[in-house]
């Protein structure tokens, strides 16, 4: 109603002053073009609205269309993708839920999740993707994919991790994929001096192997060659798992990389380490410390 309000407004100006400029201008008072002009300049002054209302509309439709077609192409893609579609729909379809429904807190969180989803994602389309600090979810969620082989190091970076929950739940996704997909999993505990190889890190070493996982353990100082030593997991050599520490050794950030030179810098670290790892163990002065 105000929008057709200043329609008609306008409309009776328009006329009214062409009325009175016709008049101003003619010196016959009853000359019918007054009427006429009045009549058409406010026409011309609805129709000019219309037209405006009409252009605004459009460019309306058409961001709408333009949106409609970027989801439409979005989703297409998605179709002809790994990702299933109906994963990405309940994700879009959940979002919004929270939105109508959710609290101002519950909205502000589900934003931040959502935000380190869509980064995760972006980093591992680039070929890498990174967190703050020991990301145990993406841990579990990987091995939980793997189908083949997963190959890990395990250095004083994360001797703690062993000792906490997220280990048994990692270790029980391990022994999971071992028994039901036949993946094959080696892990490599690796130390500095043979003094610390304790009894301890032998007993966690043979807990491993109970779960089915070939489990070593390697003294750097002992080792012939000098392979680099990181903390690191390759899972179906294709996508490389590793912690990096802070200045005093504390797992500091966590990084996915897709890589092929990186993945298969990785594949050759832990081979050379491996056979460091066997070599000990057949070597008469590892062999009575483990």
């Amino acid at each position: 109603m105000p929008k057709m309000f200043w329609r008609i407004l306008i409309t009776a100006g328009a006329a009214a002053g062409a009325f009175l400029l016709t008049s101003v201008l003619s010196e016959d008072d009853g000359n019918i073009w007054q009427w006429v002009a009045s009549i058409v300049i406010g026409s011309a002054a609805l129709i000019v609205q219309f037209l405006i209302d009409f252009g605004e509309r459009f460019e309306k439709v058409d961001t709408r269309f333009n949106e409609i077609l970027a989801a439409t192409t979005l989703f297409s893609q998605v179709d002809g993708s790994v990702l299933r579609s109906d994963e990405v729909t309940r994700l879009v379809l959940g979002y919004t839920k929270v939105r109508e429904q959710g609290g101002d807190i519950v909205q502000a969180f589900a934003e931040k999740e959502l935000g380190r989803l869509a980064k995760m994602m972006e980093g591992l389309g680039s070929g890498s993707a990174d967190c703050p600090g020991e990301n145990h979810e993406w841990l579990i969620d990987i091995t939980d994919c793997v189908k083949m082989t997963l190959d890990a190091t395990s250095t004083s970076v994360d001797r703690e991790f062993w000792n906490s929950g997220p280990a048994e739940r990692y270790l029980a996704a391990q022994e999971k994929a071992i028994k039901r997909r036949g993946v094959e999993i080696r892990r490599l505990f690796i130390v500095r001096d043979p003094d610390e190889v304790t009894p301890e890190l032998r007993a966690l070493c043979e807990s491993h192997r109970r779960r089915g996982i070939d489990a070593r353990i390697a003294v750097r100082s002992l080792m012939q060659s000098n392979p680099r030593v990181s903390d690191f997991i390759v899972f179906d050599s294709e996508l490389c798992h590793e912690m990096r520490p802070d200045q005093e050794n504390n797992p500091d950030s966590t990084l996915l990389n897709t890589e092929p030179d990186h993945i298969e810098d990785h594949i050759t670290q832990f081979t050379e380490l491996w056979a460091e790892a066997e070599r000990q163990q057949t070597a008469p002065r590892v062999t009575s410390e483990t």
